[in-house]
């Protein structure tokens, strides 16, 4: 049976680490984007060239409308859903809890919650033997924050990826029975374009000595842990929370 993955914001990142190693791992991927065709294009057209399937999908996860026609769309072009790797999220400015908008929280948590519960939920319509699936596995992108709290940057963030965990192991424990494993990666301090997204390209390297390893990580290495849990070599692995944060 052809592996068919979903990767949202899969243009950029840890998102297209994961579609590029997942493809190279045999899986058949669909890479969503929300307003960079030419990124999520490159992506595809890497995976292409390296004899693998792949097609490009845009949607706003923050939208369910534009959530539901991507999940057509990967329907019809690929077929039905064994892979999701919930990875669209956003950071804010650096900003104090006093500071922050109801706006920016509401941003905050339709895309990096709301979103991921959504997709979640339409990957279990697709996957779970109760509506006719062969199973599969989901792994959520959450985040060290979860735990440290983010004080003085991204407290927001970090109430959101603590939502992520909690989601994560309730959602294992309710289709565990139905094929499905559902697992989250916490990744620590990455390099990638977020930081620069939230005003702070430099972040990394900034703190980079708080990190017991004592450097930053990259997509890849994140990456890795994301198509291990999707693998069957994790077959007996649901309701885990992975750290990949070098000890942080």
């Amino acid at each position: 049976m052809e592996q068919i993955l979903l990767v949202t914001g899969g243009s950029r990142g840890i998102g297209a680490a994961t579609a590029l190693l997942a493809a190279r791992a045999g899986w058949a991927v669909a890479v969503n984007y929300t307003a960079n065709p030419a990124a999520a294009d490159a992506v595809v057209r890497q995976i292409r060239d390296a004899g693998g399937k792949a097609v490009s999908v845009q949607a706003d996860v923050a939208h369910e409308d534009q959530v539901l026609a991507m999940f057509e769309k990967v329907d019809a072009q690929l077929g039905r859903l064994t892979g999701l790797v919930n990875n669209a999220g956003v950071v804010d400015v650096t900003a104090r809890v006093e500071e922050m908008s109801v706006t920016r929280l509401k941003r905050m948590f339709e895309i990096n919650v709301i979103g991921s519960m959504v997709c979640a939920r339409e990957a279990v319509r697709r996957m779970s033997t109760r509506h006719g699936g062969a199973g599969g596995s989901i792994v959520n992108l959450s985040s060290a924050a979860a735990r440290l709290g983010a004080p003085g940057q991204y407290v927001d963030y970090a109430a959101a990826k603590g939502a992520i965990d909690a989601f994560t192991i309730g959602l294992a424990k309710e289709v565990a029975a139905e094929a499905i494993r559902v697992n989250a990666v916490r990744p620590g301090l990455i390099d990638t374009e977020i930081h620069a997204s939230g005003g702070l390209p430099g972040r990394v390297a900034q703190l980079a000595h708080l990190v017991p390893m004592q450097r930053g990580g990259t997509a890849d290495e994140v990456a890795q842990a994301i198509v291990w849990l999707l693998s069957s070599a994790a077959s007996y692995t649901t309701m885990s929370l992975l750290d990949v944060s070098g000890g942080r």
